[in-house]
């Protein structure tokens, strides 16, 4: 897109991109530095929930270092994202230059609730990652190739949120180093190198909303209660072994390996924040009640279906594309009485963002 011209001479420049959360099969909880991870985490991206994100960049006839941002969110103004994105942008000065030269615009809307326990900052970061990125080529007039593009996209986004640097690709994402991945880097994430074997290639991933409430414990403060956490390099040890194994489960096609580390994985995370000094418990008794399901419902009908769960109290239930249809009507029956206001999303394995101004 070129730049378009208004009557004072300034220029303008509009982009948008729709950008999907992702769900963390390896969990990444604890950071070093400026966004770092202290383990490699591995994600699947979702398809159907996204952030759809269009950002107007007009020049300033004053070129002062002040960030100017309006931040609409579903139409309507929304003065907390205004605030904290305000504040993220100054911090991206250094490695986006424009941000002191131009005014920004932004409208965002998600395809999900915001508090649905899906993760929002992801889809919303990267979106907002992609578009900075496609303005500031759009301004210098760079073309530049779509390895380097989603590479820094995915560096950009983690600086706003570090979940969010797995969500500028598709499939199975790792972000953390990792020392049997090649190409694998702390500072952003990158699709596993292997193509994986068809039984993970159509996976489907339905949400039980248990609880739509705000966490008592926001995920940055339980990051920073790793700094000092008794486990901390078992953790990082555990991590890293999970991921060699899960890496070999879905090349090979390995249900049982799979699903052994994803589960344990949930557990784990909410372990460590139980562990924490002080502890404190972000699962519902429903969550609990629907895991004990969960596990129930499987073993009588020798079903493939796993779940995880993210730094909240909602269940992800993963399983093949193949056992849907059995899937959908064990959770109509026996697991959307567990969720607030029966509340379930049912979504997928997805192919990532898409530009759509």
């Amino acid at each position: 897109m070129t730049a378009q011209k208004t009557d004072n001479s300034t220029k303008e420049f509009v982009t948008g991109w729709q950008s999907p959360a992702n769900i963390a099969l390896v969990k990444y909880w604890g950071k070093t530095g400026n966004q770092m991870p202290i383990n490699p985490s591995l994600s699947i991206t979702l398809s159907f929930s996204y952030t759809e994100t269009i950002v107007s960049a007009r020049q300033k006839i004053n070129t002062a270092d002040e960030i100017l941002l309006k931040y609409l969110f579903e139409g309507k103004e929304h003065s907390e994202f205004q605030v904290k994105t305000t504040i993220m942008l100054r911090k991206l000065t250094s490695e986006l230059p424009f941000l002191k030269d131009f005014s920004l615009e932004i409208e965002s809307l998600n395809t999900f609730p915001h508090s649905a326990g899906i993760a929002s900052s992801a889809s919303s970061m990267s979106a907002l990652a992609l578009c900075l990125l496609s303005i500031e080529n759009q301004i210098i007039g760079k073309e530049v190739d779509n390895t380097a593009f989603y590479k820094k996209a995915s560096h950009i986004a983690r600086l706003c949120s570090g979940s969010a640097s797995r969500s500028v690709y598709g499939g199975f994402v790792l972000w953390g180093r990792s020392d049997f991945v090649n190409g694998s880097d702390n500072k952003y994430a990158i699709p596993l190198p292997e193509k994986p074997h068809p039984l993970f290639e159509n996976l489907c991933n339905s949400i039980l909303i248990i609880d739509k409430g705000k966490k008592t414990v926001s995920s940055s403060m339980g990051h920073e209660k790793m700094n000092h956490h008794y486990f901390k390099k078992g953790r990082i040890k555990q991590a890293n072994d999970r991921l060699f194994t899960i890496i070999k489960a879905i090349e090979r096609g390995d249900w049982d390996s799979f699903e052994q580390v994803v589960e344990n994985e949930a557990l784990t995370l909410h372990g460590l924040m139980m562990s924490s000094e002080p502890g404190f418990v972000l699962i519902k008794a429903n969550t609990i009640n629907a895991i004990e399901k969960i596990i129930d419902f499987r073993k009588r009908q020798n079903l493939r279906m796993t779940f995880t769960i993210d730094a909240g109290p909602n269940i992800h239930i993963i399983y093949p594309v193949e056992d849907q249809e059995k899937v959908k009507k064990f959770i109509d029956n026996e697991l959307r009485a567990f969720c607030e206001d029966d509340l379930v999303i049912h979504d997928r394995i997805g192919n990532g963002p898409v530009r759509i101004k």
